[in-house]
Parts: structure tokens; C-alpha cells; sequence
């Protein structure tokens, strides 16, 4: 059984991690040709599939050396848009102005009086058969043996082939060279991509990620999805899970719950 991962007092800890910030606002990276595709394809909701008998396996497969498997399962009767874990990944990121790594989508649907309005958290998927990490030419993206995908900084070249790959829009290019924010966080590199790392500084330290940490709702559970204990695997276990874009096959490591399924053909 691995370790639990605990809640730290605040969204900040003392050594946080020096991973990078994206350089695009929630409004403006929703108008890139990968979010535009993606939002034309199936809407931000209605991208979400429901994993049925005939789906792949969900279940996160060991890696050799190791047997845990972080993942993060997203509630979403329980979020209420309030885009606190958007705030706090930035906090603890160096994320700067008007970069993202952790977004919320929105989606309005009836007329009025009744109209509804649903949240969709979204961040990198951490999948295990990451389609970036497939085509990134220098081996700068990568899997760890807990199943966080990140980026080697000293090796990222800034191609943007991992961009055009990844089918959820997670990541970005830092174009900006701020010499005060790559002395406080030396991985803010410009010239390279960046995204969500699942803040594997905490983790490493037994701390959840920020998002988690600082959601008021507690719409986020993070954990090792291979320790049956943990409070991820009970969560994915009991609820009927679903992920984006099942079609890709990627076995992403982000699942929701409660989430409205689209209708056969659509």
C-alpha cells in the first residue's frame, strides 16, 4: 500500500515546484486551432464518454518498479465553477499573467426559465499512452513510473509537435522571457512548452496538488489509483466514471464523475 497524500494548510508550500507557466488566457486559448477543433468536434461537455462494457479497460496498468499510479478523479455535481483551482495552480506555479495550465469550461443549454449551466474542469490527462509523448523528438516529454507526464525543460526545443498531438488542448507554448519569474521558478523557460505536471513537487513530498488542496467543494480527489485504501480508488471504484474523448485510447488518469453523457450520434 503506498503512501497517503496529504492536505497541506494552504495552496503554497516551502519548496514549490519551479515548473513553468502557459502564456494563454482561458478566453484566448479557447480561439487556438486545437480548443476550436475540439469545441467544434463535441463541445467542452459533450466530449465526455461514458466508459461502457464495450470500452477499453480504465484500470491503470503497472508500471515495472513501481506500484503506484497517480490519478485524479473530478466530481462534478460538486463544482461549482468557482475557478479557485485555476487560481491556485498559478499561486503555485509561477504561472504568470494571463497563462493557464488549469482551466474551467463552461456550457449553458435550455431557454429560459429553465436553463442550466454545467462546469468542466480541465487539465492535462496524464495518459498512459500519452500521444505526446510519442511524437516529442527529444524525449523532453515523458512518463514517470507513477504515471505523471512531464517535461524535461533542458531537452524541450519548443517544436510544439507534443501541442499539436495532445487531443485535449492541455499545452502551451512560454514564449516570454521574464529573467525575475525563471530566477524564482528556474523551469519558467521561455521557448518551451509547459502544462499541468499534477504539481509533482508536492506529491513527492506527500502533498496533493494545489487544485485539490484549495478546492472549497472538494470536487477533486487525488491519489494512488493502484492503493485500493486510497480515497481516488474508492471514489473510482463506486461511481460510474467517465472520461473525454475515449476515442483516442489514450487511458487518461483524469476521470468525472457525474458528468452528462452526449446521446448516441451526437
Amino acid at each position: 500500500m503506498d503512501k497517503q497524500l496529504q492536505r497541506s494548510g494552504s495552496a503554497d508550500i516551502s519548496q514549490r515546484g519551479p515548473e513553468p507557466a502557459g502564456n494563454t488566457s482561458p478566453e484566448a486559448a479557447e480561439t487556438q486551432t486545437g480548443r476550436r477543433n475540439f469545441l467544434k468536434v463535441a463541445g467542452a461537455v459533450g466530449a465526455i464518454g461514458a466508459v461502457g462494457a464495450g470500452a477499453y479497460s480504465l484500470e491503470p496498468e503497472a508500471e515495472a518498479g513501481t506500484t503506484a499510479h497517480y490519478g485524479m478523479v473530478i466530481d462534478l455535481t460538486k463544482c461549482i465553477g468557482c475557478r479557485a483551482c485555476a487560481v491556485a495552480c498559478k499561486a503555485e506555479n509561477g504561472v504568470r499573467l494571463g497563462g493557464f495550465r488549469s482551466w474551467v469550461s463552461d456550457e449553458e443549454s435550455g431557454a429560459f426559465p429553465d436553463v442550466k449551466r454545467r462546469f468542466l474542469p480541465r487539465l492535462c490527462n496524464h495518459c498512459e499512452r500519452a500521444l505526446c509523448v510519442k511524437v516529442c523528438p527529444t524525449g523532453a516529454s515523458h512518463r514517470r513510473k507513477d504515471g505523471i507526464v512531464d517535461i524535461d525543460k533542458t531537452k524541450c526545443i519548443g517544436c510544439r509537435h507534443c501541442m499539436g498531438a495532445c487531443p485535449y488542448s492541455a499545452r502551451y507554448f512560454n514564449p516570454a522571457h521574464n529573467p525575475e519569474d525563471e530566477k524564482l521558478f528556474p523551469a519558467c523557460t521561455h521557448g518551451t512548452v509547459d502544462k499541468c505536471t499534477f504539481c509533482h513537487h508536492r506529491v513527492d513530498q506527500g502533498v496533493v496538488p494545489a487544485c485539490v488542496n484549495t478546492c472549497p467543494a472538494r470536487a477533486r480527489v487525488f491519489g494512488d489509483m493502484h492503493d485500493p485504501e486510497s480515497e481516488v480508488a474508492r471514489l473510482y471504484a463506486r461511481e460510474a466514471i467517465t472520461i473525454l474523448l475515449p476515442e483516442f485510447g489514450t487511458k487518461p488518469s483524469v476521470f468525472y464523475v457525474g458528468a452528462q453523457v452526449p446521446k448516441a450520434g451526437h
